[in-house]
């Protein structure tokens, strides 16, 4: 295994592998993509067979359940992945609107080899074609290209092969490029109380032709008003001597102006982390970390402008 700072240049110049676990929920029967077209922010109905991309699992009230990476693996199954821990509540969502339905929905916790960086696909690609079993799903996001590989019956493991030229580093570097590119997470960003469109994330995840679904008016509503919610997500640069934690308060003025979500620390270039801002905030702007009195600030970007 390579260090934090060696993976961290593999991720910007080539390529770089982390042993993770991913919650995948199977979805299968004769009803299962009709299903799960009334429930989840995405076509179904309309994603091609061996398609990948994101999708919402809203509360009624359009909050977040999960949010979630769904591959058409078949025309009667798809697969719905999250980070590990929420796949049982993501579950038991289903499973609670889901009346007299041939559907069938099971739940595994399954090894993953997260591979990021520019020549990522390339690189999956010779796992997938030594590994029996895998699949490899679209994991990119603005920024940063990446493939996370994964059998959903959790029998293979897909790092038992690696190519010669792929390394495999820390979790900490998967943490540094998730923030450092804007990408929220399950439990850190996102939870039971976030509005989609304050994360960011209803462009990559909501289709706006398809038809009703659960959650929907709140997403549809906020849309038609030009986004604007009550917070908004932010990267977060930090300066100083002390270090930044989530749940750290961000003060504009000394007054509470926003928290912070999730932080990680580069070799080369210190604390980034990503966290939420006032509507009233103007960004790009200075704040104080904990308190008024304590030495560290955080410099907020937009998310189209990863801190680094």
């Amino acid at each position: 295994m390579v260090d934090l700072e060696t993976a961290e240049r593999l991720a910007a110049e080539s390529a770089v592998a982390v042993a993770t676990e991913r919650d995948v929920l199977r979805i299968t029967g004769r009803e299962a993509v009709s299903y799960l077209q009334g429930q989840l922010s995405q076509d179904v109905e309309g994603l091609a067979v061996g398609a990948t991309t994101r999708t919402l699992l809203l509360q009624p009230q359009g909050k977040i359940d999960a949010w979630m990476r769904m591959h058409r693996r078949s025309p009667d199954e798809v697969l719905l992945d999250v980070e590990p821990g929420f796949g049982a509540g993501a579950k038991e969502r289903l499973e609670r609107f889901k009346l007299r339905v041939d559907a069938d929905i099971e739940l595994r916790t399954v090894p993953t080899l997260a591979v990021r960086g520019p020549e990522s696909r390339r690189v999956a690609g010779e796992v997938v074609d030594a590994v029996e079993g895998l699949l490899s799903l679209d994991a990119a996001w603005p920024g940063i290209d990446g493939v996370d590989l994964l059998d959903p019956t959790g029998e293979t493991d897909p790092g038992s092969h690696l190519p010669d030229g792929l390394f495999v580093g820390p979790a900490d570097v998967l943490e540094l490029v998730r923030i450092r590119h804007g990408l929220p997470a399950m439990g850190r960003e996102l939870d039971g109380s976030t509005i989609p469109a304050a994360a960011g994330i209803v462009d990559q995840s909501v289709d706006f032709t398809k038809g009703c679904y659960v959650g929907q008016e709140l997403v549809a509503r906020i849309d038609s008003r030009g986004s604007k919610t009550p917070t908004r997500l932010y990267g977060l640069r930090f300066a100083g001597s002390a270090l930044p934690a989530a749940g750290d308060a961000l003060l504009l003025d000394g007054a509470p102006a926003g928290t912070v979500t999730s932080v990680a620390v580069s070799p080369d270039s210190g604390a980034v982390g990503l966290g939420y801002l006032k509507r009233s905030v103007a960004v790009p702007a200075t704040l104080a970390v904990g308190s008024s009195d304590r030495d560290l600030v955080a410099e907020a970007t937009e998310l189209t402008a990863p801190a680094s």
